[in-house]
């Protein structure tokens, strides 16, 4: 990170926390105001933006859907017409002094493979894949994905 840059909203503990995270949930607004709710994989950037807000990526993958085209997912379009997004990132056990969650609020989009954004897309893509290791026979730097800037961040419980 630049010197210059403004400081993180996400404390350390935090950044780790949803780092680590395997799955979160993704909340966008539905066209009848209805939240839509859908489990993903995704990954933090290591740096913030020039802001200093955190970067997330979620990939539109192979994984089986109700269309192959992922501009057509639920998710997507809502995007499109309210990018205002809502991800949870939670940790469950039995022994409840152990629960956490974060919530991050902020604004995505379609990052897209194009030669303005290849850049981008390919760290976002190798990110991924260092993450998860079914995406190595997956053709992620073909596809879109979305791209949150986080703007707000809530917690509770002990994240450590």
């Amino acid at each position: 990170m630049d010197a210059m840059a403004p400081p993180s909203i996400v404390s350390a503990a935090e950044r780790s926390f949803v780092s680590e995270a395997r799955r979160a949930v993704l909340a966008t607004r539905a066209p009848d105001g209805r939240p839509r709710l859908v489990p993903i994989c995704f990954v933090l950037a290591k740096d913030d933006d020039a802001r200093g807000r955190p970067v997330l990526y979620s990939p539109l993958d192979e994984k089986p859907k109700r269309s192959a085209e992922p501009r057509d997912l639920a998710r997507v379009r809502d995007l499109l017409v309210l990018p205002d997004v809502t991800i949870l990132v939670d940790r469950w056990v039995e022994d409840w002094k152990q629960l956490a969650w974060i919530r991050l609020y902020g604004r995505g989009e379609l990052l897209e493979p194009q030669p303005h954004e290849r850049e981008e897309h390919a760290a976002a893509v190798a990110a991924l894949r260092a993450k998860y290791p079914q995406y190595r026979d997956q053709a992620l730097e073909d596809r879109p994905m979305i791209r949150v800037v986080v703007n707000e961040v809530r917690r509770w419980g002990d994240l450590g």
